[in-house]
């Protein structure tokens, strides 16, 4: 079941936005990718077998500039769904929507505000709203997130206090907060990352401004490759280290060999095994059965 998640006008929409496309540019290798999100829509996959009664809205990577709809959203829904839980796969809007290299100026920007962030709250609030109608126990609503998507996530699991928008129905009465948080290479979240790398210290693991992670952020986690070449293995490290600060639970796993974007893509690499060890941490958390990490 595919929705737009606003009802009427989008909050803080772009005027006169580009129509909606799939795929890369002419003369590039096709895969489904979305450009130009200006409406966005929450497609709802529902748990297989035993449901777990849990949850998960999925944010796809792609630089804040497009979606990367197959790679980080349906087949991570296929894997979760196999898995007794819930998928909700966001296409948020895009681009512009965070943080986004702009390879014309060759510099970072960072908007004003931050649409993705608008969407993914609505979207939090919309499941909880459903959850009767969805099988879905409303305590057990969490987020995962890669690359961008990651960045997504860490958004989320610090600005849930109230919505980045007007409210607009009873779905903006309820919470926002995940219930729990998984970030697999998130970028923008290191405050060094856009200095030089011959000046900047690269001892400091300060985490940028405007993740302001607090004590009651959701249980969080975080795995990346030291050889990530696109976000650097500091972004996690940053973010794991505020949490720490903070006391909110986390888990951390970094492997030496994965690179950036490789999804649930075969691999005779360890970091392959990843999706065993969520499963295992949800479990953990109380979020799913034991049995599903056996």
């Amino acid at each position: 079941m595919q929705a737009p998640i606003w009802p009427g006008a989008v909050p803080d929409a772009i005027p006169n936005p580009k129509p909606e496309t799939v795929g890369p540019g002419e003369g590039r290798e096709w895969w489904p990718r979305a450009n130009d999100v200006s409406r966005p829509t929450m497609t709802v996959y529902a748990a297989k077998g035993h449901n777990t009664g849990t949850a998960v809205v999925v944010f796809p990577g792609g630089g804040y500039r497009f979606l990367a709809m197959d790679l980080e959203g349906t087949e991570i829904c296929d894997w979760l769904t196999s898995r007794g839980i819930t998928c909700v796969l966001l296409k948020y809007r895009v681009p512009g929507s965070g943080p986004w290299w702009d390879d014309e100026n060759n510099r970072r920007v960072y908007p004003k505000v931050q649409t993705a962030l608008q969407d993914a709250q609505r979207t939090l609030g919309l499941v909880r709203q459903h959850a009767t109608q969805w099988h879905v126990d409303p305590h057990k609503v969490g987020v995962i997130g890669f690359s961008a998507g990651g960045h997504l996530v860490a958004a989320v699991s610090t600005h849930f206090a109230q919505r980045t928008y007007a409210p607009v129905d009873a779905a903006d009465q309820l919470s926002c907060r995940p219930d729990f948080a998984i970030a697999l290479y998130p970028g923008h979240l290191w405050a060094h990352e856009d200095e030089d790398d011959a000046t900047r210290d690269e001892t400091d693991l300060s985490l940028r401004p405007d993740i302001p992670v607090r004590a009651d952020s959701p249980p969080t986690f975080l795995l990346q490759a030291e050889d990530d070449h696109v976000d650097r293995v500091e972004q996690s490290l940053a973010y794991y280290v505020a949490l720490k600060k903070a006391g909110v639970p986390t888990e951390m796993h970094l492997y030496a060999q994965g690179g950036h974007a490789f999804g649930l893509r075969p691999s005779k690499l360890p970091i392959a095994q990843w999706p065993r060890l969520v499963e295992t941490w949800l479990g953990t958390i109380g979020m799913t059965d034991a049995a599903l990490a056996r």
